[in-house]
């Protein structure tokens, strides 16, 4: 089971990484959302690590 949502959680990462880039390129990035999201990745990587720690 804690297998299972380790892989969600790293999924969500990777999807967040995903979106931060395409924002990344864009002409005109939003830097609030960029900011948002970055935070929103860290949080999901404590998880993650807290997750393997156990």
């Amino acid at each position: 089971m804690a297998s299972a949502h380790v892989d969600t959680l790293a999924s969500k990462h990777a999807r967040l990484e995903s979106v931060i880039f395409d924002e990344m390129q864009r002409p005109q990035p939003d830097t609030i959302r960029i900011a948002q999201l970055k935070k929103e990745k860290l949080r999901l990587k404590e998880l993650i690590a807290h997750e393997t720690a156990h």
